[in-house]
């Protein structure tokens, strides 16, 4: 039986989104292998043409090439999309921390108040918009108080400049001090079958304070893709070389994971990795799952994970299985 996409809200804010977002990370072409502009901007548009709504992306993601692109996809079709994006990774300023550096030169994680006044003009003109709907902070700036970061944010929702103001890569502590200081309507943090960490630390605080969690990384970079096979070997610099959380043992125990996903998939016509996706989506306070596509075969595969509902039965049968063979990963 197919559903429609599931839909929800983020946070208090009024604003209804696609469960489904398209991350775009990979999109901006850093850390991912450079960038292919041309199917990136097909694999946007493949997504909203596909009911996904909510598209993610960052300035820091390929130093606002991502932004550029997302830009270019969405003109004529931005009424369609709930726009997400992010501030708080600069290179403008050498204020805040240092986090690394792009080709020699230095990134700090600021988030000043007339810092991310600046970044949000910068994102408009890269995504030719007037608004951002959903404006997060990228990561978390211990230099500057959190009273400050909002009351730059609240001044920018004021001006309608966003509509909605969420945070990424918080602690507990974070997330309270947000509370304190505003309306925070989302956090954004990773999240999968492999890592479920946040279900201890971040997602009671969420659930009791009506914030929504965006999940990135639902597929544990390819791990939990259904295509992982145990003796697949990584070359070059991809990421997953001399990933701990990629050693033989773990591909093993998650193949003995797909083993009990396979009826499951097959009984809902789809994939293991988009019932991988839909598990995520089920479980407490996980609200939108935020998925890669560098092509429009990759964002229909996303999408149809947002149509599909798994029973009462499934979710027993999967969460068994991934506290049985995930429940002591490596790394």
């Amino acid at each position: 039986m197919q559903h429609d996409m599931l839909t929800r809200e983020i946070g208090k804010s009024g604003i209804e989104a696609s469960a489904i977002g398209l991350g775009t990370w990979a999109i901006g072409g850093w850390m991912w292998g450079g960038t292919d502009e041309a199917a990136s901007i097909d694999a946007i548009r493949g997504s909203i043409d596909e009911g996904v709504s909510l598209i993610d992306t960052a300035p820091a993601y390929g130093q606002g090439v991502a932004e550029e692109i997302v830009g270019k996809a969405i003109e004529g079709r931005r009424d369609k999309v709930v726009l997400a994006t992010k501030c708080g990774i600069v290179w403008h300023t050498q204020k805040g921390n240092h986090f690394f550096d792009v080709d020699g030169k230095p990134v700090h994680r600021y988030l000043g108040r007339e810092s991310i006044i600046h970044e949000v003009e910068q994102s408009l003109r890269r995504l030719k918009t007037d608004r951002i709907d959903h404006y997060i902070t990228h990561w978390q700036d211990p230099t500057t108080p959190i009273d400050e970061t909002m009351e730059a944010l609240e001044r920018l929702k004021k001006d309608g400049k966003i509509r909605s103001i969420g945070a990424s890569n918080t602690s507990p502590e974070d997330l309270k001090a947000y509370v304190a200081a505003g309306q925070l309507d989302a956090i954004q943090e990773e999240y999968s079958m492999a890592k479920r960490d946040l279900e201890t630390t971040l997602v009671p605080l969420a659930r009791e304070n009506g914030i929504s969690i965006l999940s990135y990384s639902s597929l544990a970079l390819g791990l939990l893709s259904g295509k992982m096979t145990v003796d697949r070997t990584f070359d070059g610099d991809d990421q997953r070389r001399d990933n701990p959380r990629f050693s033989t043992a773990n591909r093993q125990k998650v193949a003995e994971l797909m083993n009990v996903i396979e009826p499951v998939a097959g009984a809902h016509g789809a994939t293991l990795a988009q019932v991988v996706i839909a598990w995520t989506l089920q479980q407490p306070g996980i609200t939108f799952s935020l998925c890669g596509a560098r092509n429009p075969d990759q964002a229909r595969e996303n999408a149809a994970a947002g149509r599909i509902r798994l029973a009462d039965d499934d979710l027993r049968t999967i969460d068994r299985a991934v506290a049985d063979h995930l429940g002591d990963l490596d790394g």
